[in-house]
């Protein structure tokens, strides 16, 4: 990686954190120079504008998500160990891991509503990215029998991630994980109830 490349990631790194504590609107580009020490000129060396900005390091926090759910359900051969390996990301993302402020997509999602539709779209797609990887998981859970035949997929993506976003919502708000430990709880005895199919 050359200086330069080194310079630029070190800039998506500051500021994804700080766009994901303070959404976009509220981080204003000299807060961006006060993370990372480097004046206008040499963020705008890397970057064409506040936007472009945004926009990479969003790029940049979803990445750093999707490599920790690659990582919790990488050795998991069972589609429902590879549910529950996705629920741990979520609560992890709750206590501020991999980036401090709760998770990206719901935070963009909630700021960028109509102010920003660019990364309104990124938000969408990066949404959908999981609600895909649920969905084909559940089938594929279903195609060998470990997940229940009764279970539906699209349901179930959106009711999963409605829960865990609003628990990382409420850990946030109360600044404690008493919600996100209440959510996980319900959704591991559903799942274990209502998803898992009985063992032969």
């Amino acid at each position: 990686m050359s200086k330069g490349e080194e310079t630029k990631e070190a800039i998506l790194q500051q500021a994804a954190q700080l766009f994901t504590r303070r959404g976009f609107f509220g981080a204003a580009l000299s807060d961006v120079m006060d993370v990372t020490g480097l004046e206008k000129g040499g963020i705008y060396n890397h970057f064409k504008s506040k936007e472009d900005l945004a926009l990479q390091a969003f790029d940049y926090a979803v990445d750093l998500v999707r490599q920790e759910i690659a990582k919790a359900v990488r050795d998991k051969k069972d589609s429902v160990e590879r549910l529950l390996g996705m629920i741990e990301v979520f609560q992890r993302e709750a206590e501020g891991y991999p980036l401090a402020g709760g998770c990206p997509v719901m935070n963009t999602a909630i700021e960028a509503d109509d102010a920003h539709p660019a990364l309104r779209k990124r938000a969408q797609a990066a949404m959908d990215e999981w609600h895909t990887f649920i969905k084909r998981t559940v089938r594929l859970g279903k195609e060998k029998g470990e997940i229940k035949p009764e279970v539906d997929p699209e349901m179930f993506s959106s009711v999963l991630i409605s829960v865990l976003e609003g628990a990382i919502m409420q850990s946030k708000l109360y600044g404690n994980a008493r919600s996100m430990d209440r959510a996980v709880r319900y959704l591991n005895d559903y799942i274990e109830r209502d998803v898992r199919a009985a063992s032969v």
